[in-house]
């Protein structure tokens, strides 16, 4: 539901007649199926060895599930069809590509990609209109970029999370990009005499470290190019490798969750070849509507910051 844009009435003025329509909008999520299945040789297999085949079965079958979602999440709120892995390789298999919700992947929208731009000699320069192949290898992230990224958030609108009164915002960065802001002095000034000192400071213990309001969230599957070929990375020559940041705040991604995974076991063969198989029906979709600040489309609750690794 948009925010009201009008200025209301003064005085005594006629009310009635005058009220403001409120601008709802709504998005339709797909759903679609994803399974997959182990099975066993056979019995003789199975004797020839201490693994227990449905114990370690229903354990990588679970942790196949949670990665793949995992995957499509990032991938959708990145922009970046299912055609690819999250190192920007391709996929051998194109079976992403057929789900139901996987055309309705989109690129991020004018006033939510953002790059980092560092001069040649790494000093950061300010934040720029997406473009993969303006990224140099130098651009890599700073304190500075995060204030920046703090502040295009808010002056652009994103619906922020609200914690104890007070607005945040969840970013998700690769290993490499929070390696880069933790050898940045101002970042390290920032964290370590900004918190409380000891142990449990987040620079020294590894945790989630939150600054200006932007939550930092390590993880791997944020999407890069070090899987794709030189010649399909980022830059002018597209030979960077370069990773794309999610700045989330509030309805970021919108999920349809159709219940629990389901599992099935079968036997083959005469009942002498186990096999286990799991599915989940969901659907993704990365909302878009209306803005009344800037008169156009734009996703709802993620900016996309493409950086160097």
């Amino acid at each position: 539901m948009a925010d009201l844009v009008d200025d209301g009435i003064v005085g005594d003025n006629e009310r009635e007649g005058n009220e403001e329509e409120m601008m709802t909008y709504t998005d339709t999520i797909s759903i679609d199926l994803i399974s997959h299945g182990v099975r066993q040789k056979g019995k003789l297999a199975e004797q020839k060895t201490v693994v227990k085949f449905r114990e370690h079965a229903r354990d990588r079958l679970a942790y196949w599930l949670a990665n793949r979602m995992d995957q499509l999440a990032f991938l959708t709120l990145s922009g970046i069809g299912y055609g690819f892995n999250n190192d920007g390789s391709a996929r051998t298999s194109g079976a992403f590509s057929t789900l139901a919700f996987a055309s309705d992947v989109s690129a991020p929208t004018t006033n939510r990609h953002y790059r980092v731009t560092n001069d040649a000699s790494s000093v950061y320069t300010g934040l720029a209109a997406g473009a993969t192949a303006s990224v140099d290898a130098t651009d890599t992230l700073s304190y500075q970029s995060i204030v920046d990224i703090v502040t295009l958030a808010k002056t652009n609108y994103v619906k922020p999370l609200m914690a104890g009164g007070k607005e945040y915002y969840v970013a998700f960065v690769r290993p490499e990009g929070l390696a880069q802001l933790k050898k940045d002095q101002d970042f390290q000034r920032a964290v370590v005499t900004g918190l409380e000192r000891g142990k449990m400071n987040p620079f020294f213990s590894g945790g989630t470290v939150t600054v200006d309001g932007l939550v930092l969230h390590e993880h791997r599957l944020v999407y890069n190019t070090k899987g794709a070929a030189s010649g399909s990375k980022w830059g002018s020559g597209s030979t960077v490798d370069g990773s794309r940041m999610l700045v989330c705040g509030s309805q970021a991604l919108g999920m349809a969750d159709l219940g629990s995974p389901e599992w099935a076991e079968k036997w083959f063969n005469y009942n002498s070849s186990p096999g286990i198989n799991v599915d989940k029906m969901f659907g993704l979709l990365k909302p878009k509507y209306h803005s009344i600040y800037s008169g156009t489309v734009e996703d709802f609750g993620v900016m996309a910051i493409d950086h160097a690794i």
